[in-house]
């Protein structure tokens, strides 16, 4: 797989079959057409109108919540469920804020585990630490650092403790909250205390996975 980060919480995710998209917003590499969109909620920042019409088609498939797909025509995802798209699958996990209430359980937003030959790629969305990380051991995991709306990097690193994945790359910041020292403070958390591999990327990088 190919992994791209186009800024904030916005991914685009190349597999042998597909063209994967998560919360279009941040960016401008919107050219490549999606087989798949993958929306973790409603909010602004993470599902942009215009830029999912940029890529979508008549056959591509929109994955998110019930208020969400309606709004985008798109279909619903519970949280549990799982759906396969040629040889890859999409799992949906769950997202949400266990004080705060900027995205309360209850609202079913979701996070996604994207799985493609054998290597799995988890995006959180926009969440705190959660149970229901413990354990899911993906190879990729990419968490929200930048504090406020999700967790700051003291959070993410207990989650990471948690989530066990092989590599986490830090995601929501340096847009509208957080910036590139909560980014250096969470990867120093991690690499100082654990075996897991932190990478930093820049907008618009693009790594093999």
């Amino acid at each position: 797989m190919k992994l791209k980060w186009l800024g904030h919480a916005s991914f685009k995710i190349k597999t042998d079959e597909n063209v994967i998209y998560i919360d279009p917003f941040a960016g401008d590499d919107y050219n490549e057409k999606a087989n798949l969109i993958l929306v973790s909620h409603d909010h602004f920042d993470h599902s942009d109108a215009k830029k999912i019409e940029q890529i979508r088609t008549d056959s591509t498939t929109i994955l998110t919540t019930s208020k969400q797909a309606e709004v985008l025509k798109g279909e619903e995802m519970k949280i549990g469920a799982t759906v396969k798209v040629g040889n890859d699958v999409i799992s949906a996990i769950p997202a949400y804020n266990i004080e705060k209430q900027f995205h309360p359980k209850e609202s079913g937003f979701l996070g996604f585990i994207v799985t493609s030959n054998g290597k799995s790629i988890y995006h959180a969305a926009d969440t705190d630490h959660i149970p229901e990380m413990k354990g899911l051991k993906p190879t990729v995991a990419l968490l929200p650092i930048g504090g406020k709306y999700t967790m700051d990097p003291k959070e993410a690193f207990a989650a990471v403790k948690d989530i066990q994945p092989e590599i986490v790359i830090p995601m929501h910041y340096g847009n509208i909250i957080g910036n590139s020292d909560d980014a250096n403070n969470f990867k120093e958390l991690v690499e100082n205390s654990t075996e897991i591999k932190v990478i930093i990327l820049k907008e618009g990088d693009e790594i093999d996975i």
